[in-house]
């Protein structure tokens, strides 16, 4: 009984925010009823949420191995010097907080950051991933062929820009199309409203940018108005409506038509989004413990719009959530404490909304972390600098949670893994942690190597395990 009762409040929710639109109301009525009606008929719905942790990250304070031989390395490369950065031990107090893969790595024992503790939970609980060593990479690498220039790498490895770049488009600043956006391109078809596949909460990414597929930008109210086309406007309030009528008129001049069909579906799809909205009212509110947490703002609208799925007619989607602050080249013990703080309050905040009943998403939906880069395992004094590879998470409930997956590498100056400072050679490439979430996503092998042009260099591990 209660779900018609719930699809006639939400079609007469969707009239009234509607009925002020004038001319585009019709069609974007009918886009938002087409879409229902069509959802409806499957339950086939996943979503990707790419966290970007801009700065790049810290990981050797992230996951931290602490068997004797590593916490002792570990403590020489961080705990020296007159503001240490190394990490209490497991069980002292404000220490590492320890965690049991299970897979086991012999030899090996493991602990996150001591901020991280509601990563922990899920990590226990079977809901969260650590993989470890992942960085972009062109083919395999060993430290031996990086050091005589024998294999071929990313351009302008340590540089912010060029790495977010590469990590989201395979290539440095300049780059045109992200995998992200690539895989929209890919399952675009599956969506009613193919506007709503690629869908960015902090800005323009590159990892959302397809060729066909364009990324659409919301806030924290949903999506962001076309200003002065509602409401008053130089104190008429029927400013606005002229206005509309102005923009979205037909015309026999190219350009004036071309850009009123242009309005005329940003009106549309402002309509059609904000209409399926989840009423951010009905959720838990966004959380304190950590200060003004605005990356779990994101995660807030992103659940909201997955809660929506059904009247905009989604089966795949892809979002671009963002955070700052992680080039810690100084103050790090206290900039990076916070910002795990930050990091783990949202991405648990994220995982309760999923599992509100008015979204009930955590099957469908994995959330994964990425960074421009790992830093360096030496401090500079006070902090460390850029680096290569480094640790990630992926979250949900179709996660093999409770693992670390890929080899952990040694702890210390001078490694196999180290190719300068503690710089990680990484040791899984983007393309197959990537790649792991991609058949996950539904993509089949040959939309795969389209999609990713270098997973065929890694043979027979190209997928990672970690998804259902």
């Amino acid at each position: 009984m209660k779900r018609p009762d719930a699809s006639r409040r939400r079609f007469l929710r969707t009239a009234s925010l509607l009925s002020p639109m004038g001319v585009a109301a019709p069609f974007a009525l009918n886009l938002a009823a087409m879409g229902s009606a069509a959802a409806q008929t499957s339950s086939d719905y996943r979503a990707l949420v790419c966290l970007f942790m801009m700065g790049g990250n810290d990981h050797g304070n992230t996951v931290i191995a602490t068997d004797p031989g590593s916490w002792s390395a570990y403590q020489t490369l961080r705990g020296a010097g007159s503001s240490p950065i190394a990490l209490p031990a497991p069980g002292q107090p404000g220490g590492v907080l320890p965690i049991s893969p299970a897979t086991a790595q012999p030899g090996r024992s493991f602990a996150l950051h001591p901020s991280l503790a509601p990563l922990q939970q899920l990590f226990n609980a079977g809901q969260a991933a650590v993989v470890a060593n992942v960085g972009p990479l062109l083919e395999p690498m060993t430290k031996a062929q990086y050091q005589a220039n024998e294999n071929r790498r990313p351009s302008k490895l340590f540089s912010h820009n060029d790495q977010q770049s590469t990590w989201q488009a395979w290539g440095p600043e300049g780059a045109r199309y992200g995998w992200g956006g690539r895989m929209g391109d890919m399952m675009a078809a599956m969506n009613g409203m193919q506007t709503f596949t690629c869908m960015a909460t902090s800005g323009n990414a590159v990892w959302l940018a397809g060729q066909d597929t364009l990324q659409y930008k919301v806030g924290s109210n949903g999506a962001t108005p076309i200003r002065a086309l509602t409401g008053s406007l130089y104190g008429s309030p029927m400013g606005a409506q002229v206005l509309q009528q102005i923009v979205t008129a037909d015309s026999a001049n190219l350009f004036e038509s071309a850009h009123a069909s242009v309005t005329r579906r940003a009106i549309d799809a402002q309509a059609s989004l904000n209409a399926a909205l989840i009423d951010a009212q009905g959720l838990e509110p966004l959380p304190t413990g950590a200060g003004n947490n605005g990356i779990a703002a994101q995660l807030n609208t992103v659940a909201r719009i997955i809660g929506g799925r059904s009247s905009l007619s989604a089966r795949r989607q892809v979002f671009f959530v963002s955070m700052g602050g992680f080039d810690t080249h100084d103050n790090q013990a206290t900039k990076h404490a916070g910002l795990m703080a930050e990091l783990a309050e949202a991405i648990a905040y994220f995982q309760r909304l999923l599992a509100d009943p008015q979204i009930q998403a955590t099957q469908q939906t994995t959330l994964f972390t990425a960074s421009d880069f790992g830093r360096t395992m030496t401090s500079n004094g006070d902090g460390t600098d850029h680096g290569w590879g480094g640790h990630h998470f992926v979250v949900g409930g179709a996660v093999r949670g409770g693992d670390i997956y890929g080899r952990f590498p040694e702890v210390g100056d001078g490694t196999n893994d180290d190719v300068g400072r503690g710089r990680l050679l990484p040791s899984v490439s983007v393309d197959q942690y990537a790649a792991t979430m991609g058949r996950w996503f539904g993509l089949a092998n040959g939309q795969l190597a389209d999609v990713f042009p270098n997973l065929g260099n890694f043979g027979a591990t190209q997928d990672l395990g970690f998804m259902t």
